[in-house]
């Protein structure tokens, strides 16, 4: 293998490590709450928007390089190449690299806080920090034990959006409420796709993922239901007036629901072919959600 090959590959497990598609999981919430804000009062705070938006990407990264802080402690990621620990050799500075993200981005919640006179949105913060460690950090593990996708459910749902929408308005909405529903779905199918192709690494650590537990032709058709009902959900809510009509652009996305679905279903048990299908996830997160805010805004 020639250098540049070798450049090309290892800068294809960084991009890998780092993951740049996932931080739509961080931004979209922002980006919803506060078009469910800006529907409800005719008012948005560019500010508090951005600052937000910055901490969430924060809190993300330290999520994002703590699970393989912790992970590498559980041997689970052995085979995994793009382990930020495994690429760097240096799990403490792995470990205080994410510390310092998270530091970062609560000091701009507290300054929102702050600017506020209200301690309520880094209260909601600091839970969804909570339930973000709870998944992989010790003594829990929750992820190991196939709760994961709940604990994912509510710190990007209902808990995380729930801060957006109040530091917006410094009040609560049942419009933002069933806003957050969609979206902790939709963020929690990432995590149940990323399951798939490593169910033997998951059971030779002990970890029983959902996918683990259900096997994966069982698991695509779980994935299935679930990607179904997000659009169902929509319409209800459009119909009992929750939701303005325009939201039902988010129905735009459905040709990326469908691919995921395909995918799933034609190579659950293919590890290397269904590896991807948390990319397909991804797309599927990223156009609802921005069509869904498109449509908060127009309504």
């Amino acid at each position: 293998m020639t250098t540049n090959q070798l450049s090309i590959s290892k800068y294809k497990l960084w991009m890998a490590a780092i993951k740049p598609p996932m931080y739509s999981v961080a931004i979209m919430p922002i980006w919803v709450g506060s078009a469910v804000a800006f529907a409800d009062t005719q008012k948005f705070n560019g500010l508090i928007f951005a600052v937000f938006m910055t901490a969430a990407i924060l809190i993300l990264a330290w999520e994002n390089i703590s699970n393989d802080v912790f992970d590498s402690d559980t041997g689970i990621d052995k085979n995994k190449h793009h382990s930020l620990v495994n690429l760097t050799g240096n799990k403490q500075l792995m470990f205080w690299l994410g510390n310092l993200c998270l530091g970062l981005g609560l000091l701009a919640i507290l300054a929102i806080a702050l600017l506020q006179q209200d301690p309520m949105v880094i209260g909601l913060i600091l839970l969804c920090c909570f339930l973000g460690y709870m998944y992989q950090g010790p003594p829990f593990r929750l992820g190991y034990q196939g709760i994961g996708e709940f604990l994912c459910f509510f710190a990007f749902g209902p808990v995380g959006m729930s801060a957006v929408y109040y530091s917006q308005t410094q009040s609560w909405s049942i419009t933002n409420l069933a806003a957050s529903i969609i979206l902790g779905i939709v963020t929690s199918l990432i995590l149940f796709c990323s399951h798939f192709h490593q169910v033997e690494d998951d059971i030779a650590a002990g970890k029983r993922s959902p996918i683990v537990r259900l096997g994966t032709a069982k698991g695509a058709q779980v994935l299935v239901w679930f990607t179904v009902i997000i659009y169902p959900l929509i319409l209800l809510f459009v119909w009992l007036g929750i939701f303005a009509v325009w939201t039902l652009l988010t129905f735009l996305s459905i040709p990326f629901a469908v691919k995921l679905c395909r995918h799933v279903l034609t190579n659950h048990h293919l590890p290397d072919q269904v590896s991807n299908c948390k990319f397909i996830a991804v797309a599927v997160h990223f156009w609802g959600c921005l069509l869904l805010g498109v449509g908060f805004i127009l309504g």
